[in-house]
């Protein structure tokens, strides 16, 4: 377990067991940013979605095993990049570091697999968070709301 500000954490694979506790997470998440929670499609289906397709999707599990946050990829057919997805951390676990984890997990996993390049879409100005965190962690825009980072 993560120890950040007396709270424990771990980042795990997705688990069959946690999926209407990772919509409801994404949903009260998109709420705190002033947005009128909509479930992203892929989220109904993560074996389907990701896994079955040979990418990966993690969450993030407090000490009571309740989904705080997730993030996933999808690979690119053809190159050695991928799309990452649902990076969304619960509002009163925010600014504790997991979200950086939850990123730094999904790229040491992709460089393992010899993946070159993550891209990101960022979304409008209401997710307004994600245009400040990933500059932070190396990320480069190239096209409006759209970032990627080179995996060395």
């Amino acid at each position: 377990m993560q120890q950040d500000s007396d709270k424990d954490y771990t980042i795990i694979p997705y688990a069959e067991q946690h999926p209407d506790d990772m919509i409801f997470m994404v949903l009260e998440a998109k709420n705190a940013l002033g947005r009128v929670p909509r479930l992203n499609e892929d989220l109904l289906d993560i074996t389907g979605n990701y896994l079955d397709k040979g990418d990966m999707f993690w969450l993030a599990i407090d000490e009571d095993d309740r989904v705080i946050g997730c993030i996933g990829y999808n690979s690119i057919p053809g190159t050695t990049e991928v799309k990452l997805h649902r990076l969304y951390v619960k509002a009163t676990w925010k600014h504790q570091g997991i979200g950086t984890r939850l990123l730094s997990t999904v790229e040491r996993h992709l460089q393992a697999q010899g993946k070159t390049v993550a891209h990101i879409h960022l979304g409008g100005k209401e997710y307004f968070e994600s245009h400040c965190f990933y500059p932070k962690h190396g990320y480069i825009e190239y096209a409006p709301s759209m970032m990627k980072k080179e995996l060395l």
